[in-house]
């Protein structure tokens, strides 16, 4: 049978503006696709060592037919490389392979490996091209797109890095087929986030066919295609987060936290730490009076359906505490001189940004969760 049709999302920045190509077999033709945008190009493929062992020969294959050289270096899998000492072994292997400022780093591989070779892209003889290549659902519908790049620090998830934009993003959905059930999980967690923070029929859409994109097909590319539209939009209207684009944390200023007091790791990957905290901040909103307990309960028996933690109470091990919890909270880039901004909920679909949420009624909150 033949491969569907490729799609084509842009993204309108202007001189920086690119494109996001969604479709099955897109790494056949990466070399071509990426040699026609930056002829002549050199290039480094950053990968983990588990995407690598399924995909990085056929990207190899595709870029040598295109006339493009490429050096390779591979990080251990997880969140734990999202640090200085992967950041460094990028920036060296780079530098090693005497690559030029109009060469191209291109990520392979999943949010942790986009966000480690963005940010080293951005850093390099002070801004390298750079194309992402996601590999894992999450990364295809939002951390490829938008030029955010990072890596954590003690103390906290993604306080150090650049923002970076791509030149081009290739979202092989064929990719999607080596993932884990429990990582295409947590990717569709921030497919749902779409709908939640401004399309409630796209997430009334999800109700009804969240079952075929799990099974893949028709679906499942559709649901890719409208969550890298609705990311494309808010970026191209606000790349530096100053305002509508802060709408795409809904709770991620919970779920950070938690991954944070989890020690980033397999405890609870990313989009489980979302789910949690999208619950986390319906439910606070209901607390609130800003909307009513059913949306909360819809937006749990949704990610329930889906296989999703949505309690405190389902995260393994010790650690959670108020105190660690709010700690963790106060590193939040959305803390602004002291004062926490929180996305909250009027509804599905109605999020917005709330200032000067208070830290006492906020800590309150979270003990009642942890009780």
């Amino acid at each position: 049978m033949a491969e569907p049709a490729i799609r084509t999302v842009p993204v309108a920045l202007g001189d920086r503006s690119y494109d996001i190509l969604i479709g099955r077999g897109l790494l056949a033709s990466a070399g071509a696709e990426i040699a026609a945008r930056l002829p002549g190009a050199r290039a480094i493929i950053v990968s983990d060592d588990d995407v690598a062992r399924h995909h990085l020969e056929p990207l190899e294959r595709s870029l040598a037919a295109a006339g493009i050289a490429a050096a390779t270096f591979t990080v251990r899998p997880g969140e734990g490389s999202k640090s200085y000492p992967a950041l460094q072994g990028v920036v060296e292997a780079t530098l090693a392979a005497r690559l030029e400022r109009g060469d191209v780093v291109i990520a392979l591989g999943g949010g942790v490996v986009g966000d480690l070779a963005g940010f080293a892209a951005g850093i390099v003889r002070r801004g390298m091209r750079f194309v992402q290549v996601p590999t894992s659902l999450l990364a295809q519908v939002d951390s490829s797109v938008g030029g955010k790049t990072s890596i954590n620090s003690p103390q906290g998830k993604n306080l150090v890095g650049v923002f970076h934009q791509p030149n081009l993003v290739l979202a092989d959905t064929a990719t999607l087929d080596t993932l884990s059930d429990r990582h295409f999980r947590a990717g569709y967690a921030e497919v749902a986030k779409y709908g939640l923070i401004g399309d409630a029929p796209f997430f009334a859409w999800l109700q009804a066919n969240r079952a075929a994109v799990f099974a893949g097909g028709p679906e499942r590319e559709e649901a890719i295609a409208v969550s890298c539209a609705a990311k494309a939009g808010v970026v191209s209207r606000d790349e530096r987060e100053s305002g509508e684009r802060a709408l795409l944390n809904l709770g991620h200023t919970f779920g950070h936290a938690l991954e944070a007091v989890t020690g980033y790791s397999d405890r609870l990957v990313h989009g489980e730490a979302i789910a949690i905290g999208m619950v986390l901040a319906a439910e606070y909103s209901a607390r609130m009076r800003l909307c009513g307990p059913d949306i909360a309960a819809t937006i749990a028996a949704h990610f329930t359906e889906a296989g999703l933690p949505t309690r405190l109470g389902e995260i393994p091990g010790d650690g959670l505490t108020v105190d660690a919890l709010m700690a963790a909270i106060a590193q939040d880039k959305k803390v602004a001189r002291g004062r926490l901004n929180l996305i909250l909920l009027r509804g599905i679909g109605q999020a917005f940004i709330a200032k000067d949420v208070s830290t006492e009624d906020l800590t309150k909150f979270i003990a009642e969760k942890l009780g």
